[in-house]
């Protein structure tokens, strides 16, 4: 068995754990709403959360890097797609329904992080030779689409929810390709805590204007603020935690994949908590996107084109080839490629 081989089990379970808990996040939502105003519920897993991963950056020697993060302005960047992706995922929640989000997130994950990660990091460029890879990724995706559109909630898209939706997987996409590529060089429990509890004071900032506005930070009641706690922790900071961990081990695509089982998750829990079952045909689409998944898993694990040798990777003036393969997660350093 190879190395690749070793390092891609561990790194599908943290895969699959982390899409878990973001899926359990959307019924966080809807539990909550009825006595938690959405200014609160942008804000305070925000801010929680990003004050568990820095502490957790912090623990790991990391701290001053999240400091100097805070003077760049491409750290800012992330910052400003996170806070997008969280008040859109939040109000396409409300609007569209938890199912229909995860479909949403599930573009963003599965389709546009791996694809962005091949044309902007050249990462794993030889996976789209792959039939099983690309087959799989196209059936993966049109599985989960099945199982939504099928169950006829898809057509809970309109109004604001049709302006909503796509901002969703460009902001998801966006975040975790840039994130990625800043994980080359920094640690990136010092990039994700960074970005999570500065777009925490962004929401904060931006509480006024979102419905609830400031009084609606005011919580009380202890149950919604142990569940804020319990939210802030399963999928602000151990979700994001292993999602990055796995793509430091096996790099950014096969973690990406495996985010195609979040709207099957959301999907069982609506069974299971609002007792909404898809019809016939949609459930027909969860064995197929988990097929699909475990193909693309599966034409990921292809290796690479052997490398030439060294001296024809070179230029005439001694530089290396600007299409020299490898992947741009596996050339980081030891210390780059520690998450935690």
């Amino acid at each position: 068995m190879s190395e690749g081989q070793l390092s891609s089990g561990p790194s599908a379970a943290m895969a699959l754990t982390s899409a878990f808990l973001w899926a359990t996040y959307f019924f966080f939502v809807l539990v909550m709403t009825p006595g938690t105003a959405p200014s609160a519920l942008a804000t305070y897993p925000f801010l929680i959360g990003g004050a568990m991963y820095v502490a957790w950056a912090a623990y790991w020697g990391h701290g001053r890097v999240v400091l100097q993060l805070f003077r760049e302005g491409s750290a800012w960047v992330r910052v400003g797609l996170i806070s997008g992706m969280q008040l859109s995922v939040l109000a396409s929640t409300y609007l569209a329904g938890a199912v229909d989000t995860s479909l949403l997130t599930l573009l963003g994950d599965a389709a546009m992080t791996p694809l962005l990660a091949m044309l902007v990091l050249g990462e794993g460029r030889h996976r789209a030779r792959s039939p099983e890879f690309v087959g799989g990724l196209i059936l993966a995706v049109f599985g989960a689409t099945l199982t939504i559109v099928a169950g006829g909630s898809a057509a809970s898209f309109h109004g604001w929810a049709l302006v909503v939706a796509p901002l969703v997987p460009l902001s998801v996409g966006g975040f975790y390709i840039l994130s990625a590529q800043a994980g080359q060089h920094r640690p990136s429990s010092a990039l994700v805590g960074q970005s999570t509890l500065a777009g925490g004071f962004v929401c904060l900032l931006l509480a006024g204007i979102l419905p609830g506005g400031w009084q609606g930070l005011l919580l009380t009641a202890p149950v919604p603020i142990v569940l804020m706690i319990g939210v802030a922790a399963t999928s602000f900071f151990i979700a994001p935690a292993l999602y990055f961990r796995a793509v430091a081990r096996s790099g950014i695509v096969l973690p990406a994949l495996f985010q195609v089982m979040i709207p099957i998750f959301a999907l069982f829990m609506s069974a299971i908590l609002l007792h909404e079952i898809p019809a016939p045909l949609g459930l027909l689409g969860i064995p197929v996107a988990v097929v699909g998944g475990l193909l693309a898993y599966r034409g990921a694990q292809a290796p690479a084109p052997a490398l030439p040798p060294e001296s024809a990777l070179l230029t005439e003036g001694g530089a290396l080839a600007p299409d020299a393969p490898g992947d741009a997660l596996d050339s980081a350093s030891p210390d780059v490629k520690q998450t935690l």
